[in-house]
């Protein structure tokens, strides 16, 4: 398999009668199989086709369903390139990444039609709109006409999708991903995983996480793929659906245990099966580092958990921890497709699944790509085995006065394995290392000073480190940090 159009063509003849997807459809579960997916696909496909738009630039905004995946495919399997969108954004923000990224066709969900409706005054370059749902012109509509199919020859080296990064500082950058970048992240991955295992996606469907092994790693194995459709519901939909697999970002690691740690550790493991839906046992946790406490925590209650790390601009897998491979306090070993080099201490990663660069930023691609080495950014180094570490972020070191770096996240890692402390960034400002905290509010019930708990807590920690690391100032917020679509905290 080279190409997006090889991963479903193998899926639908291996698994063409089993179920691909299961949704909510309101009071409902409906039901999608392998055979309907790659029919819808190909009618949509054609759809494009007769309307004189094959092989354009498709964005797509919305929250995750059937319609939006379907419409992904039908884009790219037809010599198409897909631009996902971050919902969140506002109108204004994902207009000018539609002019950026030379969009033709714009795809968008009924909590979209304002920034539609924008777009049709501000973006000329697009000449068609399709809605997700409704009786006309729509993707629902659209894989139900009758049109000639299409049948696209695809090369495996061309561009096929552009995803903007959110980043936790400076302007988003498109990155230009092919077939076969994202085809190999996809089968070089083995997750142990067989058919008919059910999963359940909660993650946001732009995001490179969570499409290429939410989406396509659990197509290619035939999986049932169930879909959050609120993470308000997500704990809720867990009971519904029964996952026995996940993928998660830290902070829903942590947000889930929170909701077990007052009850007392004989009696979790029978809560977590009734919190997580009785039958989850395998949860993947990406897009930023997972404290290995958690790794022990959920095993205790029967739950493996296993990190691997990533980025947009390699497809985005580069290491996992799997099932008898697995070192808890490192992000995986190398996936085989891809090679690692330590440059002045920053992680450099080579490899098929690495990207051609970021859309029409040439200066920024050069100072990424180095003959055909990605440089990541992340701090860190790779065992005798094959393992990798990550310290910290190169762009986020500490340099002090007297020429000494510091992790912030070290000490991040390091305070916030106290119960007490929900969100913390650690910064170097004005020669010192500054703590920006906010509380856990269900902790702090009670605590008659919550400033100087904290304090308290980070004398106890600056007594085991020499004084050019110690924390000298302390700021307690009242409000939860800006985050990232992958819940990272923006630093500013």
């Amino acid at each position: 398999m080279e190409t997006i159009k090889d991963i479903l063509n193998y899926a639908a003849e291996q698994y063409g009668k089993n179920p691909a997807f299961r949704y909510k459809r309101g009071d409902e579960i409906a039901e999608k199989t392998y055979d309907d997916l790659k029919h819808d696909t190909e009618a949509f496909s054609a759809a494009l086709g007769a309307r004189g738009f094959l092989g354009r630039h498709t964005a797509i905004i919305g929250a995750t369903s059937y319609e939006w995946i379907v419409s992904y495919f039908g884009t790219v399997n037809s010599g198409g390139v897909v631009i996902p969108i971050d919902v969140l954004l506002s109108p204004e923000n994902v207009c000018e990444l539609l002019d950026r990224a030379d969009a033709e066709v714009f795809v968008y969900d009924k909590n979209h039609i304002k920034t539609a409706e924008l777009a049709k005054e501000i973006c000329p370059k697009i000449k068609l709109y399709i809605p997700t749902e409704g009786d006309e012109l729509s993707v629902a509509g659209m894989i139900s006409e009758d049109n000639p199919a299409v049948d696209v020859d695809i090369d495996k080296d061309k561009m096929c999708a552009i995803l903007f990064t959110s980043g936790t500082t400076g302007k988003s950058k498109g990155v230009m991903l092919t077939h076969f970048n994202l085809t190999e992240n996809v089968t070089n991955l083995d997750t142990h995983i067989k058919p008919n295992t059910v999963s359940m996606t909660v993650l946001p469907i732009h995001h490179a996480y969570c499409f290429s092994m939410d989406i396509l790693k659990s197509l290619s194995l035939g999986t049932t793929i169930c879909i959050n459709d609120s993470m308000m519901r997500m704990v809720k939909n867990m009971s519904l659906f029964k996952p026995q697999t996940m993928l998660l970002v830290p902070m829903m690691l942590e947000t889930l245990y929170s909701r077990l740690r007052n009850i007392p550790p004989e009696q979790r493991g029978a809560a977590a099966k009734q919190v997580f839906g009785g039958r989850l046992e395998t949860i993947f946790s990406g897009g930023a580092y997972l404290d290995p406490i958690y790794i022990d925590r959920f095993k205790e209650m029967g739950i493996d958990v296993f990190q691997g790390y990533g980025m947009t601009e390699c497809s985005p897998v580069i290491s996992t921890n799997m099932e008898g491979c697995q070192k808890n306090q490192s992000v995986g070993k190398l996936m085989p497709n891809c090679e690692a080099k330590i440059s002045d201490g920053e992680i450099w990663v080579k490899g098929t699944s690495v990207m051609q660069g970021y859309y029409k930023m040439p200066k920024e691609t050069a100072e990424t790509l180095e003959d055909g080495w990605l440089k990541t950014g992340d701090l860190g180094y790779i065992d005798e085995d094959g393992f990798v570490y990550i310290t910290g972020r190169k762009k986020n070191l500490i340099i002090l006065s007297n020429g000494e770096n510091i992790s912030p996240e070290e000490i991040e890692n390091e305070l916030s394995r106290n119960d007490i402390i929900k969100e913390i960034i650690v910064r170097g400002k004005d020669g010192v290392i500054e703590a920006e905290i906010f509380p856990d509010e269900e902790f702090n019930k009670g605590v008659e000073n919550i400033k100087d708990t904290l304090q308290g807590i980070i004398d106890d920690l600056n007594l085991s480190y020499p004084p050019y690391k110690r924390i000298a100032r302390l700021i307690v917020r009242d409000t939860e940090f800006e985050k990232t679509p992958s819940k990272k905290i923006k630093r500013t």
